[in-house]
C-alpha cells in the first residue's frame, strides 16, 4: 500500500529510515557515523539487506543500538523467490511504519536496491547518499543500475562520497553535493598518545609494523601485497578486516603477513598506535575508480605516515598535499612506505592537523542538514506543489 505522511509534528522527530546495503555491525563506517549524528535531530531506523534462514514465514528482527537508533533486520524464510522477497519486505515495512505512526518520512537510500520494495512510500524527501559506485562491485545485482536511475528521479538531494564519483554524476540531478570521507578526529587522535595495552594478538609481531585496516575484497590488491612481502621480508604486515566475496585462500600468506580478522571500531586506535606506517592496497579497476577511502584521514589523524596505490580520492587532494605517497608497484611502494617513515615528524603531523582542522562528520551532517532543510523548502513552495498537483 501507498504510505503517505503529514508535516513534521514539533512534539515528535520526524522517523528517517535508511535502506542500507551494510550492516550495522559490519564495518563501522560512513552510514553509521551518518546516522548517529541524524539521531540528534531524527529517528533512525537501520534498515539492512534481508538474510534467509529457517523461519517459516518472514519476520522484522528489531534492535535498540541507542534511544534514536533501531536496527531492522528483515529475516526471511529460506528459497523464497526474489519477487516473493521483495513483497515480503513491503508488507514488512508497511507494517513497521503502522506501529511507529511517523509524522514525517525521510526516506534515505544508502543503495537503490531497496527501493524494489519502498517505492510505494511518499516520504516528505528522499535522500541518496550515493556513497559508492556500487554497479562496479564484485556481484552487483544486474537490476541496480535501474533502480538507481529511478532514485535519481525520485531524490530530492544527491549526496556523493567522493569528488570523483561527484564529476561522474553531477549532470544527473539538479541538487547534487559531494560530501568526501569525513573523520573522527578524537577517536583515532588516541592511537597517538596510547597508554594501553597492546592487543594480545599484535604483541608477538616484530617491528617494523605496516599496517591496514578494512574491509577485504575485489578491491584489494592481494598481487601487490604478496610481492611486497616478498621484498621487504624483514617487514611486518598488520592486515586487519573481514574477508568477504572473495577466497580468503586466495590472499597472500607469508610469514611476515598477519591476517588478523575483523576488530572493532573502538578498539582500532590500540592497532595503530604501534604502526610504522600504514598501506591502502587498493586495485586499480572499475571497483575502486570512484571511492574515497575513509580510511586515508583516519590514518592520517591516527599520526600514522600513509603510503597508497594511485586511487583518484587519494591522489586529490592528499598526494598533491604532501600529506600521502603514492605507488603503483611493489617496488614502488617498499620506495613510497619508506618516504612516508622518513619525512614523518612534528612538521608533517602539523601539516596534516592543518589540513584535517575543519573535517568532521559533525561538520558533514551539520552540511547535509542544510541541504536538506533547502530541497524540504523548496519541495513545499506554490510553484512544486502546482506542478506535483
Amino acid at each position: 500500500m501507498a504510505y503517505s505522511v503529514a508535516s513534521n509534528s514539533a512534539a515528535e522527530p520526524a522517523l528517517l529510515i535508511c535502506f542500507s546495503q551494510l550492516r550495522w555491525n559490519f564495518v563501522f563506517q560512513r552510514p553509521q557515523h551518518l546516522m548517529l549524528k541524524a539521531a540528534q535531530t531524527y529517528r533512525v531506523v537501520f534498515w539492512e539487506e534481508a538474510v534467509h534462514s529457517a523461519v517459516d514465514i518472514p519476520r522484522l528482527d528489531l534492535q535498540h543500538q541507542t534511544e534514536m537508533v533501531t536496527v531492522a533486520a528483515p529475516v526471511l524464510p529460506l528459497g523464497m523467490s526474489e519477487l516473493d522477497a521483495i513483497d515480503a519486505q513491503r508488507s514488512l515495512l508497511d507494517g513497521l511504519l503502522t506501529q511507529m505512526n511517523p509524522q514525517s518520512l525521510i526516506a534515505w537510500y544508502a543503495t537503490p536496491m531497496m527501493l524494489a520494495f519502498s517505492d510505494h512510500l511518499k516520504p516528505d524527501l528522499t535522500i541518496y547518499d550515493n556513497m559508492d559506485e556500487l554497479s562496479a562491485f564484485l556481484h552487483a545485482p544486474r537490476e541496480l543500475i535501474e533502480l538507481e536511475n529511478e532514485l535519481f528521479e525520485r531524490a530530492d538531494a544527491v549526496f556523493t562520497g567522493g569528488m570523483s564519483i561527484f564529476e561522474a554524476k553531477q549532470g544527473r540531478h539538479s541538487n547534487i553535493h559531494p560530501f568526501p570521507s569525513s573523520i573522527d578526529k578524537a577517536h583515532f587522535h588516541q592511537a597517538r598518545e596510547w597508554t594501553g595495552a597492546e592487543p594480545d594478538d599484535q604483541t608477538g609481531i616484530s617491528y617494523p609494523r605496516i599496517g591496514w585496516f578494512g574491509v577485504i575484497d575485489e578491491r584489494f590488491d592481494s598481487n601487490l601485497m604478496g610481492q611486497l612481502a616478498a621484498l621487504k621480508p624483514d617487514w611486518q604486515f598488520v592486515m586487519i578486516g573481514p574477508v568477504v566475496k572473495i577466497e580468503p585462500s586466495s590472499l597472500p600468506q607469508a610469514s611476515n603477513i598477519h591476517w588478523l580478522g575483523q576488530k572493532s571500531y573502538q578498539n582500532l586506535p590500540a592497532y595503530l598506535a604501534s604502526w610504522d606506517a600504514a598501506i591502502i592496497p587498493f586495485a586499480i579497476n572499475e571497483s575502486t575508480r570512484f571511492i574515497s577511502p575513509t580510511k586515508t584521514p583516519e590514518f592520517l589523524a591516527a599520526g600514522v605516515p600513509v603510503a597508497a596505490t594511485p586511487v583518484r580520492d587519494i591522489v586529490r587532494p592528499y598526494r598533491d598535499l604532501g600529506l600521502v605517497q603514492i605507488a603503483d608497484t611493489p617496488q614502488g611502494m617498499a620506495e613510497a612506505l619508506q618516504r612516508a617513515i622518513d619525512a614523518h615528524g612534528p612538521e608533517a603531523l602539523a601539516r596534516i592537523d592543518d589540513f584535517l582542522a575543519d573535517k568532521s562528520w559533525d561538520k558533514t551532517w551539520s552540511d547535509m542538514l542544510a541541504v536538506m532543510a533547502s530541497a524540504k523548502a523548496a519541495k513545499a513552495s506554490p510553484a512544486r506543489l502546482k506542478e506535483s498537483a
